[in-house]
């Protein structure tokens, strides 16, 4: 075959990882796909019915694994059906590789009308990535990848785009398919005497807590080993989940940090931007910092540690490990983390029961290792701080985009990814018509992902904060929904309805045992209010 920029494009693919692409195709990149057709035993596509489906798809999968993955989507209002994956992507810092079409190079801003033609496409696309280009000149299109894949590989992990005009595809190129393979930069080291800063910060410390973000997943091993040494907290919201096994005592939700937080004298934040600890609980000259990112810009925000280590957080925190003394006794603290969590366990079990039943019984139908997949639904706010988690990458989350809607294709995604572990989404029925076209999808390439629609008929968070926050004055929250059932059937979907917990627990367990996909719907009525445990007051410093 004729080496092209399309065949280029796939071979770039292959040689760095990829074996799936989550995809919509379009006559934009009708020649991409014609290259793709020779590869396909190598490089899958895996078509969605929407074009954030096909993103949030690639999102889901990188999220479960921790590997970068890759779609490909037509430009316009393709390209813009896919930003919300793009830009909750960005936020959840997942690797994903984007092949974006473009119009004719020569008629890019001109505003000729041409089909899919949107002004400021790239400016965008740069926007919503950490790096982004278009490929226009076959000479410098093998270099153009190459720098994609590296900025893709190295330091903190962000998705990038590359955008190909559709007359460009064909242009001729030479290459050599071995050489297309691109190595990461080096992870960054700490230096010695930061380690030893670490070592004296730790040390000195008589309460300390741990924060962890997505950045510290692959580190898990290593934190619960510092977190038993110096005896500190660990506190996870929505990305850090499953870094600690949540049956560990040190292991705490947000809301357990927040009560501990006055008594902390040292908090060591890992691969997380500390941001609700800093900008919302409030600091004050009594609290060290700690601060450990591969992002150096991470570092300073808000307010400037007491020390900053920009370094991969495996290659920091072992040798910090090797190096630490004999600790202080800090059984008294100790015993603090773990009574403040018993006491907020027993509270939450009588404050938010109808919540914690439902996500019991979903715990109970999972296993240790299977992938539960929150949405902005009222038990997936509860989740965030009550659903146990045992290991990384366990727990997917929207994270700070709070993106409605994303649950169900970045759940697909997730159980496309990991065939080998069950995946469960929940989702709201007002969130779930996001995406819900995907069921198509999942039936068509028979991926066994259980979603569990909790039905209200309303946007029911927005519902809540009317009734508890404006004198249930409701407006814009009331809602018409499908018979989730009758739909998910309609596309090959096995389903079922569930009035119980212990019903939905036995439906679970049943769907978990089906190798194709599954829906669960759940109708329910008004939730207590979970907002004082997620939006929680200053504590220290000043306002």
């Amino acid at each position: 075959m004729t080496q092209t920029i399309a065949t280029l494009t796939v071979d770039s693919l292959i040689q760095n990882g990829i074996s799936t692409l989550y995809c919509v195709p379009g006559i934009q990149n009708d020649h991409f796909f014609n290259a793709l057709f020779d590869k396909q035993d190598k490089l899958k596509p895996i078509h969605a019915r929407h074009e954030q489906g096909a993103a949030y798809m690639a999102l889901g999968a990188a999220l479960a694994t921790g590997k970068p993955q890759a779609f490909s989507i037509v430009p316009g209002p393709g390209f813009l059906n896919g930003c919300a994956a793009l830009c909750t992507a960005y936020a959840l810092n997942a690797p994903l590789f984007g092949v974006i079409g473009q119009i004719p190079s020569g008629a890019i801003g001109k505003g000729l009308g041409l089909l899919h033609e949107i002004e400021g496409q790239l400016e965008i696309l740069k926007s919503l990535t950490k790096h982004a280009d278009r490929i226009v000149d076959a000479k410098t299109a093998e270099a153009q990848l190459a720098t994609a894949w590296q900025s893709l590989l190295s330091g903190r992990p962000r998705p990038v785009g590359v955008e190909i005009p559709v007359n460009k595809w064909l242009d001729e190129i030479s290459y050599s398919e071995a050489k297309l393979t691109v190595a990461p930069v080096a992870a960054r080291a700490p230096g010695s005497e930061q380690i030893a800063a670490a070592v004296d910060l730790i040390t000195a410390a008589i309460a300390p807590l741990i924060v962890v973000g997505s950045g510290a997943q692959d580190q898990s091993n290593t934190i619960r080993t510092l977190a038993s040494t110096i005896g500190a907290g660990v506190i996870a919201f929505r990305t850090g989940h499953g870094v600690m096994d949540s049956r560990d005592p040190l292991s705490i939700p947000m809301p357990v940090g927040h009560r501990l937080w006055k008594e902390c004298d040292l908090i060591i934040g890992l691969g997380t931007r500390l941001t609700s600890q800093k900008l919302d609980w409030g600091i004050d000259n009594t609290i060290k910092i700690l601060h450990i990112d591969i992002d150096e810009t991470t570092l300073g925000k808000i307010t400037p540690p007491t020390l900053g280590i920009h370094a991969d957080l495996g290659a920091t925190l072992k040798p910090i490990l090797e190096a630490l003394p004999a600790q202080p006794d800090r059984t008294a603290w100790r015993t603090r983390v773990v009574d403040e969590k018993t006491t907020f366990e027993e509270e939450i079990k009588t404050n938010l029961a109808p919540q914690l039943s439902w996500l019991n019984a979903i715990r109970g139908a999972l296993p240790e290792n299977g992938i539960f997949v929150d949405e902005l639904t009222q038990i997936g706010y509860v989740s965030r701080f009550a659903f146990p988690s045992y290991t990384p990458r366990t727990f997917l989350s929207t994270g700070y985009q709070g993106t409605l809607g994303y649950g169900i294709a970045t759940a697909l995604g997730a159980a496309h990814a990991r065939p080998d572990v069950p995946v469960v989404s929940i989702a709201g029925d007002g969130g779930a018509m996001f995406t819900i076209a995907e069921l198509a999808t999942a039936a068509h390439h028979n991926i066994p992902l259980n979603i569990v629609v909790m039905n209200d008929n309303a946007f029911g968070n927005v519902k809540g904060i009317q009734r508890d926050k404006y004198d249930a004055r409701y407006i814009a929250s009331d809602l018409t929904s499908p018979d989730f059932v009758k739909l998910a059937e309609g596309c090959g979907v096995s389903a079922a309805r569930a009035h119980t917990p212990q019903e939905l627990e036995a439906l679970l367990k049943e769907a978990i045992a089906n190798p194709g996909p599954n829906l669960i719907e759940v109708p329910v009525g008004d939730f207590p209010s979970p907002w004082q445990y997620i939006l929680m007051p200053r504590l220290r410093g000043v306002t």
